[in-house]
């Protein structure tokens, strides 16, 4: 029998409709919004006379705004809540891609990726914990098909640029994109954000958590993790297409970079998946060896064969690490798990741009090299993670029984929403 969403109102919705619209919200705000700059970066050096670290420095620009984007939807939870908070920052968002090509002032461009990065954040924690709400009590791989919508938008503007490269400038690529987020933000419009959760009294539960295991020792591990694979991440996420168009025809950055969004689509509905057979940590590890062999590939082999085995393993693990980071700390259920993980994410995200900077003088290559050595540290506490574990949590208020299934159970919709929605 077909499940369907029901609102505040009381009406009924169908979840995949639900899914479609956050998936759009999520590919204008972060597939589109947040990383076509990747893909036009080698555009702007090659057109605009961009220099390698004024391209770091607005990359940086749009991570500091997303941190301060997340940081206001963690404060002020009535943003999330809020309609016309949502369809704003689809506006901000447009008119700010729109913006780029009309100047050619670094200072301008500064904080036109700020405001880009604010906005993107806040689009993003608002879609996520719309699924959270409407979508808890719905199979894990529904709110895992939704955030493939980040995928999607990387897809689809990357297909924008890989076409408008040889027809156009950067300027237009640009228009182009800032066009793409407003025909996604077209359904994402009348995305239901969260409803205002129940009061304390409602949710004896919450007092009761603290009867757990401690667990700093392991949110301690998995903080220094994501805060380092936020920082490697972040490097190949941005320089990718440069450095792969060093040793490459122009069309296989681009072309590379659309690979990207395809394999990210799907990647956090199968690793959800997996972890019906295999446990968190052990993903994790997995997942990040992965992606480390994945951003290495350009810089230790080159051609175009490399090219794209790397665009299908990056775009295959990062949006699976953050889901699986995120479900450890809802398990975990350290105090505030998600916010601190978040903001270590976002802090490695501001750190990886600075920290490669002084490699770009002789190209992207060593740069990928410092991303690759960064994530494998990342796997390297991931491993650490797994010592000593605590795969079974007690429900609050209820003993562990001794009949629990083995570790890796199936992540739940409510563990696999919650951990993504910050």
């Amino acid at each position: 029998m077909q499940q369907h969403v029901t609102d505040s109102r009381g009406g009924r919705h169908s979840p995949w409709g639900h899914v479609v619209q956050a998936a759009a919200a999520l590919g204008a705000g972060m597939g589109v919004g947040r990383f076509v700059y990747t893909p036009i970066l080698p555009l702007m050096h090659a057109q605009a006379h961009l220099s390698a670290a004024t391209g770091a420095n607005l990359a940086t620009a749009n991570y500091v705004g997303y941190l301060l984007g997340a940081l206001a939807g963690t404060f002020l939870p009535r943003l999330v809540r809020s309609p016309a908070v949502l369809r704003g920052c689809l506006v901000v968002l447009a008119v700010s891609l729109a913006a780029m090509p009309v100047t050619h002032s670094p200072g301008v461009w500064l904080v036109l990726r700020l405001c880009a990065g604010v906005a993107s954040a806040l689009i993003f924690v608002i879609a996520a914990s719309s699924l959270l709400s409407h979508l808890r009590d719905h199979p894990a791989h529904l709110p895992g098909w939704a955030f493939g919508g980040v995928g999607a938008g990387i897809a689809l503007s990357g297909l924008l640029v890989l076409a408008l490269r040889t027809i156009a400038d950067w300027q237009a690529a640009w228009w182009a994109s800032a066009a793409l987020t407003a025909l996604l933000a077209l359904p994402a419009w009348f995305l239901r954000p969260e409803p205002a959760p129940p009061s304390a009294s409602a949710t004896p539960g919450a007092q009761q958590r603290a009867t757990g295991p401690r667990t700093h020792r392991w949110f301690t591990t998995l903080l220094a993790s994501y805060t380092l694979e936020g920082i490697g991440y972040i490097i190949a996420g941005t320089f990718l297409v440069a450095a792969i168009e060093q040793s490459s025809p122009g069309w296989i950055g681009s072309g590379a970079w659309v690979l990207v969004g395809l394999a990210a689509i799907p990647s956090s509905a199968l690793w959800a998946g997996l972890g019906r057979r295999w446990s968190r940590p052990g993903l994790l590890l997995a997942a990040l060896a992965v992606q480390a062999v994945g951003i290495a590939l350009p810089a230790l082999i080159g051609g175009v064969a490399a090219a794209l085995l790397s665009a299908v393993l990056f775009g295959a693990t990062f949006i699976g690490v953050s889901t699986l980071v995120l479900a450890t700390g809802a398990h975990l259920r350290f105090p505030r798990a998600v916010a601190l993980l978040t903001a270590g994410y976002s802090v490695g995200q501001i750190l990886g741009p600075l920290v490669a900077t002084p490699l770009l003088r002789h190209g992207y290559h060593q740069a990928l090299i410092l991303a690759a050595a960064v994530v494998l540290a990342a796997a390297v506490a991931a491993a650490l993670l797994r010592i000593g574990f605590p795969h079974h949590m007690p429900t609050p208020g209820h003993p562990v029984a001794r009949s629990e299934p083995a570790p890796g159970g199936q992540p739940t919709a409510v563990d696999t929403a919650r951990a993504q929605a910050d």
